[in-house]
């Protein structure tokens, strides 16, 4: 066996290790769609997980609502009519996490497990 052979092995566990420990892509956001119609946010509750990665899809599919925006976590969203509006959220504890219309008359729940 020549140096060159025997380094071979050697090289290629140096290459190897590295990538075997590399940090796995981080998996994409869960997408959940929810529509505002007559009755509604729909669905009212979404049961999600904590520390879950979310995008929500938010499309108003009605004007008769007063639900022309999203009030989620403090940020209020506009929600044009028939265009999905994305919003990205991950909830950092368990419980509940209400979203609303502007004036509160219109609401659904997220809740956090």
């Amino acid at each position: 066996m020549n140096a060159h052979s025997r380094l071979l092995p050697l090289a290629a566990a140096l290459i190897w290790v590295p990538l075997a420990h590399a940090a796995a892509p981080k998996p994409a956001a869960r997408v959940v769609a929810l529509s505002v119609t007559e009755k509604g946010f729909e669905p009212a509750k979404l049961k999600v997980k904590k520390g879950e990665d979310l995008e929500l899809l938010v499309t108003r599919k009605t004007e008769h609502t007063c639900a022309t925006a999203i009030v989620l976590q403090g940020v209020e969203t506009q929600l044009p009519l028939g265009k999905p509006v994305s919003i990205k959220l991950t909830p950092g504890e368990t419980g509940t996490i209400k979203y609303a219309c502007p004036m509160g008359m219109i609401s659904g729940a997220l809740i956090v497990e």
